[in-house]
């Protein structure tokens, strides 16, 4: 049985090392995304309570969730292809 031919196209694309690093770098993202998320949903929780008990939210914890909001755009735009800049720690927060 013979081979099936790969399209010279694809095999030069497959040996792209740029893709495979930013495939590499995605990988990091993704378990970073995973994380931020995280200490998201510890910040609503937070803030929901805070403003249960006192009847006002953290403005410190509101700058907190917008950074890690703002963050964590910033790495959805790199894990969709919409930018090639990488997000923190690679670049500025």
């Amino acid at each position: 049985m013979a081979t099936p031919k790969i399209h010279p196209e694809i095999q030069k694309n497959l040996k792209e090392i740029s893709t495979w690093q930013r495939i590499f770098y995605m990988a990091v993202f993704i378990f970073i995304v995973g994380f931020v998320r995280a200490l998201l949903w510890a910040v609503i929780a937070f803030q929901a309570v805070t403003k249960l008990l006192t009847g006002t939210v953290n403005p410190n914890v509101c700058q907190l969730g917008a950074n890690l909001a703002t963050y964590h755009y910033q790495i959805m735009l790199f894990l969709t292809f919409n930018t090639d800049e990488m997000p923190f720690p690679f670049a500025e927060l």
